[in-house]
């Protein structure tokens, strides 16, 4: 599972973009310089025609630089969901704005803080004109309040199904939600009769979700390899540095022990997310099963790495100033964000037949 000479250069390019564009600002660079919003976008719709090792390296730097960019909502869920409908001619329509980067894609999904497409509970009911009338609450709904294309999974006659909505409807009223995380932009998005217009077939609304849902924790799960990366290295660095009894903390033997079962989880969660990864660009039927062990272990790794993080930095890593309590916070939202690590267990043990204990 090595990286192409090409992943190395995109990874390089990333990295290099992120040192010198911090925060929010880092987006149109990274859209006009190297074109991140396209990768998984087939040429035909303007993209690269890339795949999920493409967006796997451009999320472990987003991680390890603990981005807010809208790419995981825009570019992977947003455009999965687009291209998994198979409606060309929606996605002829919406794909080439999202690839080039002048609009952010949403795709509102999540009720009840569940992911489960079996939760969805908000209603579409046929309108006038072949339109479509929504009407139901949405959680999580990554970049919602600022998005320019809204998708929507609502429930029909014939079961779940995807909707574009837009955004200036009036019976659309999306507010930005205060997150633990605040380098993660979260919307709250109430649709009344809100008009609607179907993406794909009818009924497809679970298929699409579903596809979508491993999509995203694969992409999810190298962000948070990246993040845990990093906050490993800044933690070694730090106890090389940190004297105590006059000798770095770092050579205290129960120092290395710490730091080196915190390495183990680092290399541990990357081949998991790197396993996920092929499984995505293979097209491989068990992409569902190694989405669902990748989204757990890497969760619950980066929760440990981050948890030593602020335990090793002593004070410091307490304070508001330093950068410890960021990667704490990204590391318990990334936990939560499409389903906790004991819901994707469960998810694990229905692909494979078996009954949770």
């Amino acid at each position: 599972m090595r990286p192409t000479a090409e992943q190395d250069e995109l990874r390089s390019a990333v990295r290099s973009l992120l040192a010198r564009h911090e925060g929010a600002t880092a987006w149109q660079p990274l859209t006009e310089q190297i074109g991140v919003a396209g990768l998984a976008v087939p040429e035909e719709y303007g993209g690269a025609g890339g795949g999920a090792r493409e967006v796997h390296v451009v999320m472990e730097e987003l991680g390890r630089a603990l981005s807010p960019v809208p790419y995981l909502g825009s570019a992977v869920l947003a455009v999965q969901a687009l291209l998994t409908s198979g409606d060309q001619a929606v996605c002829a329509r919406l794909l080439p704005r999202l690839a080039e980067g002048r609009a952010v894609g949403s795709l509102a999904w999540a009720e009840r803080g569940s992911w489960d497409p079996a939760s969805i509970r908000t209603e579409a009911a046929p309108g006038p004109g072949g339109t479509w009338l929504i009407t139901g609450t949405k959680e999580h709904v990554l970049d919602g309040a600022e998005a320019d294309v809204l998708l929507v999974a609502a429930r029909t006659g014939a079961g779940v199904s995807l909707f574009e909505v837009a955004v200036g409807d009036t019976g659309v009223r999306r507010q930005a939600v205060v997150t633990m995380d605040q380098t993660r932009a979260l919307a709250h998005v109430v649709l009344d009769a809100a008009e609607g217009r179907l993406v794909g077939a009818d009924g497809a609304g679970g298929r699409i979700l579903g596809r979508a849902l491993d999509l995203a924790c694969t992409a999810l799960t190298a962000e948070q390899v990246g993040a845990a990366e990093q906050a490993l290295e800044l933690t070694v660095a730090y106890a090389k540095e940190r004297i105590q009894f006059g000798r770095p903390i770092g050579s205290f033997q129960a120092v290395k022990h710490r730091l080196a079962d915190a390495y183990v989880l680092v290399e541990s969660a990357r081949s998991a997310a790197l396993g996920a990864a092929f499984a995505a660009a293979a097209g491989a039927p068990e992409l569902t099963r190694c989405a669902a062990v990748a989204k757990s272990a890497c969760s619950e790794a980066f929760s440990s790495v981050a948890g030593e993080m602020v335990q090793l930095h002593g004070g410091i890593g307490i304070t508001w100033e330093h950068d410890a309590h960021r990667f704490l916070k990204r590391a318990h939202g990334t936990a939560q964000l499409f389903g906790t690590p004991t819901w994707h267990r469960a998810r694990l043990c229905a692909d494979l037949g078996l009954t949770p204990a």
